[in-house]
Formats: C-alpha cells, sequence, structure tokens
C-alpha cells in the first residue's frame, strides 16, 4: 500500500498495521518469556509474574494493555477482539479495500474518518476543511 495522493486510506492501512504488529510483537514475545520462566530457563521477572497473576485472573496484562487500544473486555474476549480485528485488516490487504468498515475495530479510528474525509475532498476538489459527517 504506498503512500498516495489519490488514496489516504492507504496510510491509514500502514499506520493500523504498524500498531497491531507491535502490539502483536509484545504479546509473543512475553508469551515466550513467561514459558521459559515456567520452565525454569530464565528468572521470573517482577513483570512476567504480575503477567501471570492478569492471565489467570482473565485479565488483559498491563504490558499488553499499554501497547493495545482501549478496551475493558475480559483477556478471553479480548484476545477474539484482537483476532477478529487482525483478520479485518488482513482481509483489507488481501482483497483490497473493503466495501464496508469495522469502524471500531481501527487502533485509532479518527485516522480513519480524516482519509475518508480527504478522499472526499480531493476527489471532488473542495476543501477538507468545509466538509464534514452528519448524523
Amino acid at each position: 500500500y504506498p503512500v498516495q495522493y489519490e488514496e489516504s486510506l492507504n496510510t491509514v492501512i500502514i499506520q493500523e498495521a504498524i500498531r497491531y504488529n507491535k502490539l502483536l510483537v509484545v504479546i509473543k514475545s512475553s508469551l515466550n518469556d513467561l514459558l521459559k520462566a515456567l520452565k525454569g530457563l530464565v528468572v521470573m521477572s517482577e513483570s512476567l509474574e504480575k503477567m501471570t497473576v492478569s492471565l489467570f485472573s482473565n485479565m488483559v496484562p498491563a504490558m499488553w494493555a499499554g501497547k493495545a487500544y482501549p478496551s475493558l473486555k475480559p483477556l478471553g474476549a479480548w484476545v477474539i477482539d484482537l483476532g477478529a480485528r487482525v483478520k479485518f485488516l488482513n482481509t483489507w490487504v488481501d482483497k483490497g479495500i473493503p466495501p464496508v468498515f469495522w469502524i471500531s475495530g481501527f487502533y485509532f479510528p479518527q485516522a480513519f474518518l480524516t482519509g475518508t474525509l480527504q478522499n472526499y475532498a480531493r476527489r471532488h476538489i473542495v476543501s477538507i476543511d468545509s466538509i464534514n459527517f452528519a448524523f
């Protein structure tokens, strides 16, 4: 998805992918570290111990929540939601811009809304400041 003047949503998907990839890297590395600690291969750090308590309590670990989108869901529902969000982005990458968007599935929905306004403004040659959404 190259940055193109005609398609602002390319920038949006790139930014979303970067954010989700950073989150997935933190999840993978922390789970691998936790497995090593449980096997006795590395020392159980305070952050890993807190993560263990969170996982046991069905809560999203703080080290994940710090890199994640805002959510009040318990861990099980949060993981299912994360999978659906990643699937949404992967489908966009694989099949192109979708006909319908899951706005709450974005990490930063304001960027998507701004990109949509930019696309409209550029196609119709109007100032982006002169248009907005109405509900």
